[in-house]
Parts: structure tokens; sequence; C-alpha cells
């Protein structure tokens, strides 16, 4: 175990000892003091001359503190200091524990406290914010090629043995499995050096032996001290360590930033080379995510700011919160606030969107600092299929071969296997094949057994991985499950299988087949008792994919806009998600202990799918940008992204998104950029994007501070003063033009900076339904390096509450072409002071 997890572990136990705090919680309090970041940062504007010269860098990956500097060193431990004296001073002679200190992104700490302390700390004029601590979860190869990276983006960075180099992604997850082939470092001809501005350290355990780091992952540590006062931490089954025992860690940094040209094999079948987005860029983890209960916000936000002290480039969160924070508006919340000082530090932050879809405003991102990631199908999918003794074929999933040529071969279900002194044949457990003891070998030798899949399989309390080896001891040659009628709402992934077999993933489906079988039967006709079978199939192999022209798609579960603003769920003039990237039926390196999926267990490899798998893409796209583009800043990452996406799939005809989680494909229909946000990412245009719309730190606190009643808000939060903005989300310089409430007529302003060769650029738009839309200049030529203003005026022509959504399209005389979505909710002509 961790020396700060043992030290929190034992002063705990002294402390419940000492007091019965039942009604004891976390509370994340944060002070007024600037963090050092933004002390630093300060020093260096205002010329002081204990900033170095040789610490100023034009560059936002180079612009941050050292972190053996005088200036640094010193204010970092006077932050520390006046925490703990607040805490001696406030609750002198009381019992507390303080569980980290927050000092790089936001100054504070995490405390294990009751509500009448957590009071007087609130009184503190010290204190800027007491929020309680939320807990948090986890939103769960060929992608590359999809994407067009071996033909696009990575022949720009000189192929994948130098994609990414010299950018570091920290991942906020639930650890790594640093043997994985994925994260080797002597896998390239190249010099792949640490880069000099990262510090970051690896935590040295039982479970992560030194020398678990290398050059490619450049830094592991875990937090779990808020997880831990609460007494669900089982160190054991958790890993008190880096180490992953969940195995969406490992899956997710593989995504981003695997090696190159990794064999993946499942179950005994190559399915293929996996390779991450970034393959040469660095990994650094910051394990807050546990598989037996997800998370809690004091550690994900004690992981950020750790992330950001150590140097990444990037942050990865493939992690939602459980519930709409509270409040004056969802932004105002922990972790996205310290995410809002990354911005001012120079770190692109990408952050599933959640699997809450398809209900609007399902979003579980909603910050506009944040670039959001919704999940799509994209072109590869597994099929296989058995045919029935009456030529009717049934579509399945499963990663598995197929039974030998045309050969049919009987099906026997467990239920009509039992041995002798089995009588209730009913038993929901004897019908999922998990005990082959109490299977006649006799009967289904050579024969396909029918297993049923139930919601025990879904709960992890049956496995398709015990019925495969029920099916190998009593020697049958294949396995087929069929869907029970309360297995409903839930994906089934791909299974990998060592024999011929597959799942019925449609209940109607599972009818037909059981229908088929049943009426097969031969029985008894005095006992009704089954003493033959009729019913045949053969079963046609899934080892080998298929590819779709209808890719991508916004799958169901991918949570939608509108961003609600706060918990009436108003909603904010942003636009959520920023895009989608591929997330459905994703391979993606597993590790060694990974529970989090039963059927992969044990594998190197797994398939999964959620928005989780999306940002990881992202986050690897955007080490790409960076590469290219170091002097960025995170929105100018975003904007390369956002403006270069396509609302197009592959036959050219609209992104569909699925509007149900049952018969999916049934009810699909355009996707919208509540649905899609710009569209699908384009990996290769991205490098490449002509204008960009840049948006800074000031920016977003201004937005803040147009929020009615925000001003003690952001005060105590990012320490500035509001003064009076008028800011809505709309006015925000970003990739997008959302408004919420239309009323009569609103003017809005964009500036676009070229960070090309001089150029040309035509403008053209359409306007959403029942709005009006003007724009000035419709033409311009703008120097490489030069900004242009832009007014886009926007009239309601009639009263609605419904959505609509347009879009404006730059095109460049050098071949650049830009799109921005526009979306106007609520459309208003006229009011009650306006008519006659």
């Amino acid at each position: 175990m961790g020396a700060r997890n043992l030290l929190v572990l034992s002063l705990l136990t002294l402390w419940l000892c000492g007091l019965c705090q039942e009604d004891a919680a976390v509370y994340i309090v944060t002070m007024k003091h600037a963090p050092t970041f933004h002390y630093y940062n300060d020093l260096k504007r205002f010329g002081s001359s204990r900033v170095s010269k040789r610490d100023s860098a034009t560059s936002y990956t180079l612009n941050k503190p050292r972190n053996n500097s005088a200036a640094y060193t010193n204010y970092k431990s006077y932050l520390v200091r006046i925490q703990n004296s607040l805490l001696r001073r406030t609750l002198k002679g009381e019992n507390y524990l303080k569980l980290y200190s927050y000092h790089y992104l936001i100054n504070g700490f995490a405390v294990l406290i009751t509500p009448q302390q957590a009071d007087k700390l609130s009184k503190r004029r010290e204190v800027a914010n007491v929020a309680l601590d939320f807990s948090v979860r986890t939103a769960t190869t060929h992608t590359p090629e999809f994407l067009g990276l071996p033909q696009g983006a990575w022949v720009q960075e000189g192929g994948p043995e130098l994609a990414g180099q010299g950018i570091v992604i920290g991942f906020i997850d639930t650890g790594i499995d640093p043997n994985h082939p994925s994260f080797a470092d002597d896998l390239s001809t190249n010099s792949y050096p640490i880069p000099a501005h990262f510090s970051g350290v690896c935590e040295v355990t039982r479970d992560f032996p030194s020398g678990s780091c290398n050059r490619k992952l450049v830094g592991a540590r875990h937090f779990a001290a808020s997880a831990i006062t609460r007494g669900i931490f089982n160190a054991s089954k958790d890993h008190a360590s880096p180490f992953d025992g969940d195995g969406h860690g490992t899956h997710t940094a593989s995504i981003a930033a695997g090696n190159h040209g990794i064999p993946v094999i499942v179950a005994g079948h190559h399915f293929g080379n996996a390779s991450g987005m970034a393959p040469h860029a660095h990994i650094a983890v910051y394990k807050a995510l546990y598989k037996s209960f997800g998370g809690f916000a004091a550690d994900v936000v004690a992981a950020i700011d750790q992330a950001a002290e150590d140097g990444v480039d990037i942050i990865s969160l493939s992690i939602t919160p459980n519930r709409r924070p509270p409040g004056l508006a969802t932004f105002f919340n922990p972790i996205d606030m310290s995410l809002l000082s990354a911005i001012k530090a120079g770190i692109f932050v990408v952050q599933a969107a959640g699997n809450t879809g398809p209900s609007p405003k399902s979003m579980s991102s909603f910050s506009p600092w944040i670039f959001t990631v919704g999940a799509s199908a994209h072109d590869r999918i597994y099929h296989n299929n058995m045919v029935l003794g009456n030529n009717l074929t049934i579509p399945g999933v499963g990663l598995a071969p197929g039974t030998d040529g045309d050969s049919m071969y009987t099906l026997i279900a467990a239920t009509h296997a039992l041995k002798g002194d089995i009588t209730n044949a009913n038993d929901l457990y004897l019908g999922e094949c998990q005990d082959s003891s109490h299977l006649d070998q006799d009967l289904i030798e050579g024969n396909i057994l029918i297993c049923s899949y139930s919601i025990r399989f879904v709960l992890g309390l049956s496995s398709v991985k015990q019925a495969l080896d029920t099916a190998k001891n009593v020697s049958a040659i294949g396995v087929i499950f069929y869907l029970d009628p309360f297995v409903v709402g839930f994906q089934l992934n791909p299974t990998p299988m060592h024999m011929p077999g597959l799942i019925i993933p449609s209940p109607d489906d599972s009818k037909i087949f059981l229908s088929y079988y049943n009426s097969s039967l031969v029985r008894d006709d005095t006992s009704n008792r089954v003493v033959g079978f009729g019913a045949v199939a053969k079963i046609l192999g899934g080892l080998k994919p298929n590819y779709s022209n209808s890719a991508p798609k916004v799958v169901y579960y991918s949570a939608r806009g509108p961003d609600p603003k706060d918990n009436s769920l108003s909603d904010a003039d942003i636009m959520k998600p920023d895009l989608i990237a591929p997330g459905n039926f994703i391979w993606g390196a597993w590790s060694s202990l990974g529970l989090d999926s039963s059927e992969f267990e044990g594998e190197n490899f797994a398939m999964i799918s959620g928005t989780s798998m999306a940002a990881p893409h992202i986050a690897g796209l955007a080490a790409l940008i960076k590469q290219k583009f170091p002097s960025f800043s995170p929105s100018g990452i975003a904007s390369a992204l956002s403006t270069t996406a396509t609302a197009c799939d592959k036959q050219g005809g609209p992104i569909m998104a699925q509007r149900t989680y049952r018969n999916a494909d049934l009810t699909q229909s355009p996707a919208t950029p509540f649905d899609m946000g710009s569209g699908f990412v384009n990996a290769t245009a991205a490098l490449d994007p002509g204008l960009i719309f840049d948006c800074g730190y000031d920016d977003f606190t201004s937005f803040l501070c147009g929020i009615n009643g925000s001003a003690p808000v952001v005060l105590n939060y990012t320490g500035n003063s509001c003064g009076i903005s008028t800011m809505t989300g709309a006015d925000l310089n970003l990739p997008s033009i959302t408004v919420a409430t239309l009323n009569q007529s609103r003017t809005i302003i964009r500036t676009v900076t070229n960070i090309a060769d001089d150029e040309t650029y035509n403008i053209s738009w359409n306007a959403p339904y029942g709005v009006s839309v003007s724009v000035a200049p419709t033409q311009f030529f703008i120097a490489g390096g030069e900004k242009q203003n832009l007014t886009f005026v926007l009239n309601a022509t009639l009263n609605s509450s419904s959505a609509s959504f347009g879009r404006v399209g730059f095109y460049g005389s050098q071949g650049h072409r830009l799109i921005i979505p526009l979306s106007v909710i609520s459309k208003i002509i006229y009011n009650s002071t306006t008519l006659p």
C-alpha cells in the first residue's frame, strides 16, 4: 500500500476511535490565496526578478513554473503552511483528517470533518469555498485506418515512429498494466527521450515494482484517500498502486498512445495489429478510479492537480460525475474549476460525454473549456450467424470460429440435458451452463449446447467464459446463447470464444430461435418428457470483420445536448458534445488482472464500448496537433479538431443518430449538433485547419461572471473579481454558435486567426429554421498570423421552442474548408411589451 494511503488509514483509525463521527464526510475546501501556477504566472507577467529568464517562454508547452525553482518551492510550502494553520486554528482540539493539499491549479485541501466543522471553515475569511465531495464513474484498432492516419496525419508527422513525439498525455483513470507491450519503450528504433518539461515520478509498490515505468510510461501515481475514509477501499482487490485491476485505464491509454503494430491475439485468434492514435507520445497515469466503487472528486482533483504540476500537455478524462453538480451552475464544481486552471496552464482537456444517452440534456460534461467527446460506431463490424434447419438465418455476436463446413449439428438445451438426479429443470442457473457436473455428457457430445443469457451475466454472477468451459467439459461442438427477455437496454459486445458459438443479442430473434427449437422436440406421449431432438443448425464464423458504408453513426448510449447549465435543466448557450469519435466495439490493451469485462479476463486485449473509448481517440489526435503546433492554446487545438470535422458518413449522406436503445438502427435519424457536435473527427484535416477560433482563461472567467449572481462564486474559485459582465456562452469565441433563447434579434462576434499562408475566404451559410442570418464580411483576405472579426446577426422569424440547426462554411482559396454549427433553441419574435 502506498505510504500516503497507509498514513491515511492509520490516522483514520485513530480519528474514528477518538470520537463517534457518524455524520463525518469528505469536504473540498478552496482558499483565497492564488495557487502556485497562478502566482507564478502573475510574477512573470509583472516582470518580477524572482522569475528567471530561462523560465520565460512563449509557448504553452513550456510556460509553466519549474518544480525546482526557488519561487515555486517557497510558495508551494507557504500554501501548505497556511492550510495547516487554518485547520489548527479553526478546529483547535477537535478531530479532523486532512487528506490532500491542493496547491498547483487550485489552492485548497480535502479534509474529513463533520458538517459543523465544515460550517466553521466556511466562515473563515481565508476560505473561498467549501464543497461536499461527490462520486464519479468511468464512462466505458482498426480505428487508425478508419480515421485515415496511416496515409494522412501520421505521414505529416513522419510516420507512426514519430507521431506524438515529445507530448505527454495524462490519464486520470483506473491505472495501467505496465507490462503490456503497448507501453514498452524498446520497440522503436528512434530516440525516445523523456520530455524535459515533464517532472513526474513513478510510485513503487509490490504490484508496481521499480522498473515499471520507462521512456514510454513516464509517470504513475494513485489517489485513494477519499475512498479510504469511507471504508470501501480493498487494497488487495483495488490495488493500492498505479496498477490497473479493472482494465479500463489500460484500454484508454492504449487507444490514445499505445505502441504501433502490437498483435491483437484473443482466445487464440489473431484480430490484426493495434496502435494508438499517437503511438510515439508518452503516457503518465494518475489512478483515481477503482473497479469496486468508481471514484470521488477529492481524489480526482488531487490527480488533476498533480498531473498539471508534473507538466502533462493533455489530460484525458474518461470519467463523469454520478449526478449533475448542484448549485448556481453545472460549471461550478471542484473538478471543472480545477480543469479551468489547467486551461490557463496550457493543458488541453478532453472528457467523455457520458453513457447516459439518448435522451436530450443527458450530457455529463458541461464546461466550455473542456473538450467533450461523444461516441460513434465505426465501419468495422464483427458478425456471425447461425443457419437453422428450416433455412432461417439468425444473426449473433461472438468472436468465434464456425462449425465445420456445411454440416448441421443437433441443438440441445442445457435444461433438456440434465442428469437424471436433477429435478428442478427451471432453475435459472442450470440453463446458463455454469456447471458441467449437472449435464449429461453422453447426450451433448458432438452437438451444439444451448444456454440462456440472463441478467446474471450482466451483473457478473454468471459468465460466457464459464459456459464455454462447461461446453468443452461435456464435449459440445459449439454453444449458442439466447437472450433472456429481461435483458433489455444492454449492448452485448462481441465476446471471444475458443469454440464455435454466438450470442443472439435480440429478444425477438431469441423467441424465433426458441420457437424453432421447441417445435422440433420429440416428446413422450404419456409423460411429455423430451425423448428426441429434431432441431439442427450450423454456426458461421465471426472472426473476420465486415465493413459498413453507413459509418460513422452516433451510438444510442452517447450522451446528448443541449448542455444543461443548472439543475433546472435550463439550456446553456454552449454546444455539447464538441464532436464524436469512435467509441463502439473498440479494441484496446487489457490489464492482465482486468475485471471490468469478465469475457476478456486473462486476455491481453479487449473489445469494449463507451464514450470512455471515444475520448482517448481525441486525446491522441490532440497530441499530433500539439506536436505540429507546439504554441497552440488548448482552444486552438479544440478549434482545429472541431472546424475540420465532417457531418457526412462514408457514403456522403448525413451522419445518423440512434434514438432508442432497443432496435436502435430502426429509430435512427439525421444527427444534429446536440448529438454529434461539429461532427465526426477528421484527423488529417485537423493538422491543417487554416483558421482557428481562439479563446482563453480570461474569456472563460468573463463568461462565468456573466451568469446571474455568480460574482461571489467566481471570486471564490478563481480569485478574480467580476466587475460588470454580460457575456454568455454565445459570446465565447468558440468554433460554434449556440443560442438557447433568441429573443427577436442577436448579434454575435467571432474572431478567426490565420495559422497558414495568406488566403482569401468566402463564407456561405444555411440558417436554422425560423431564423434569418446575415454575416459580415462574406469575403475577406487574411494574411498569415493575422486576425479577422466576423459579425453574425440572427433574427427570429417565428415563435418556436423547438431547436433548429444550420451551419456556416468558410472556403479558402488555398483549399482550406471550415464548418461551424449554428444552433438556436427557442425563437421569440415578439413578447408582451412589444404587442400593439
